[in-house]
């Protein structure tokens, strides 16, 4: 808890509402039109409403977390509070996966926009990986984000918010114009819905439409370092989602109107750059100029923001003794978990290299992501049975239904990523639960209570061993044999089933003691 307190507590309501916005407003936008078209069609807009309402139930939850319990790493406090050290490390295991691989992807996206600016070749290859010229580029962004973090939080919230300022301009220009060169007869000429709802759930999941939302959970992630967490934490995440949700669907609609030639159908779609190419074609190319400086701010802005959420993990970790000490270290200075970044970096530039493009990673990303989310859901209606009194002025009107539904619906969105996605992630979660054993032997503070936690996260290994038999056996990639829509029902009524275990399972854990100590004397 030490590191907590040397943490400076800098950020004001605008900031983390701009912090929210930052996390999401990032390659998203670029890409995830075209993404979401090529999967669903015209009636990919649907996909960005329904994604945004998912995410608002698991914001909401995340507000009255934050507000109840204002932790910079909260994504790895939380459970260990609600379920002990077994369900945290697992949960803080798979945000470092996620966290971590966020702000390569944005960079990706800048190289991947810029190479429409550029000689054909000389930032990426015909095979869509990065050239020498373009992974330096990369690797480039990921030292200025680190550059950003580094010298303190109040320098990095001052430079996201006039960052984030910027980025929602160019955005909503961008609507303006493809609404005066609108062309109606789109959304019906090639089918509304050309691939039926399935292709809209798997726009949601793979086509960058969650992962388009997931920044919110950065005001979260950061709470420990806001002035008054209680009062503003749940309202800055509601408010960051609603505006980015209204964003994102107008740019949908705009870019579905905005195509003039469908003559190979949506799934033939192939912009490198879309909304440059898509206003050249409408007329307005003129305006490719601001699209690429935004193309270079959105994804850095979103970098920038997830390189510092990545540290906070690996600080929450190593405060948790899953992880080595020294990573949990806060320069007093700064105010900053120097190490920590440094980790966040080297780690970033690790995921530079094995991951061919960002439509092939949005959805491993997703699925990491919205992995991490759900425990929260069940975590926030432990609290209320064991936190009572702690206050929390931001609390969500029926909960546990608002937490069961968020539960349900990240479920089926790790579901919907599909067999490719899902294995490769539930693979690596087995080898952070080798690790975690690792840190149990050799830690004896991790053996005090080890009978208890792994009574209370049993439920959890056994949801991720569901998540991927059902994989295996859906229509998502998968064997079919289940098939749509049966399987999205097994999912969603095994997904309650869980929901009610892990409830169940939760305890007052002795670091639940320790931080409601913790947050009376502060």
């Amino acid at each position: 808890m030490l590191s907590q307190s040397k943490l400076k507590k800098s950020l004001g309501f605008l900031d983390l509402t701009m912090i929210g916005l930052g996390g999401i407003i990032g390659s998203g936008w670029l890409l995830g039109a075209q993404a979401a078209a090529k999967t669903s069609g015209p009636a990919a807009f649907f996909a960005w409403i329904i994604g945004a309402v998912a995410v608002i139930l698991i914001g909401l939850v995340y507000g009255e977390l934050g507000a109840r319990m204002p932790e910079s790493g909260g994504i790895v406090k939380y459970p260990d509070y609600s379920h002990g050290s077994l369900t945290s490390y697992l949960m803080g295991f798979a945000a470092l996966i996620a966290y971590s691989t966020v702000p390569p992807v944005e960079a990706q996206a800048v190289v991947n926009y810029a190479s429409g600016y550029f000689p054909q070749g000389v930032l990426f290859q015909a095979s869509g990986m990065p050239t020498i010229v373009g992974w330096l580029i990369e690797v480039g962004l990921l030292v200025l984000f680190f550059l950003l973090n580094y010298f303190g939080v109040n320098l990095f919230a001052k430079i996201n918010t006039v960052v984030t300022s910027l980025k929602f301009i160019v955005p909503t220009l961008t609507i303006i114009l493809l609404l005066a060169a609108f062309h109606g007869s789109n959304f019906t000429s090639h089918q509304f819905a050309p691939f039926g709802v399935k292709g809209i759930f798997s726009a949601i999941a793979t086509s960058g439409v969650v992962f388009a939302f997931l920044g919110f959970r950065q005001i979260s992630a950061l709470a420990g370092e806001a002035k008054n967490p209680q009062k503003h934490i749940g309202p800055a995440i509601v408010i960051a989602i609603l505006l980015a949700a209204v964003l994102y669907t107008l740019l949908q609609i705009g870019f579905i109107g905005g195509v003039r030639n469908l003559s190979g159908g949506w799934s033939a779609l192939n912009f490198t750059a879309p909304f440059v190419q898509l206003l050249g074609i409408v007329g307005f190319g003129w305006f490719a100029i601001f699209l690429y400086a935004d193309a270079l701010i959105s994804p850095s802005g979103t970098g920038n923001v997830y390189i510092a959420s990545t540290s906070r993990i690996t600080m929450a970790m190593a405060e948790n003794h899953y992880w080595w000490k020294k990573f949990g270290n806060v320069h007093e200075k700064s105010g900053i978990p120097r190490a920590a970044l440094w980790f966040s970096l080297i780690v970033g530039i690790f995921w530079t290299a094995p991951f061919p493009t960002w439509s092939a990673l949005v959805g491993f990303i997703s699925g990491a992501t919205v992995l991490t989310y759900v425990i929260g859901p069940v975590s926030a209606v432990v609290f209320r049975r064991t936190a009572q009194d702690m206050a929390t002025p931001f609390r969500v009107r029926n909960l546990t239904l608002v937490s069961t539904l968020a539960f349900i619906v990240g479920t089926l969105i790790i579901y919907w990523t599909g067999w490719s996605n899902v294995w490769p992630l539930i693979v690596m979660e087995i080898v952070g639960l080798i690790i975690y054993v690792g840190f149990v032997m050799k830690k004896p503070e991790l053996r005090e209570n080890l009978g208890r936690d792994i009574k209370a996260g049993i439920w959890l290994v056994v949801y991720l061993l569901f998540i991927l038999l059902m994989s295996y056996m859906g229509s998502f990639g998968g064997q079919k044999i289940i098939p749509f829509p049966w399987d999205n029902v097994v999912v969603a009524i095994f997904s309650l089933l869980f929901f009610i275990w892990g409830v169940r399972s939760g305890y007052a854990t002795k670091s639940l003691g320790e931080a409601k100590q913790m947050h009376k004397s502060a």
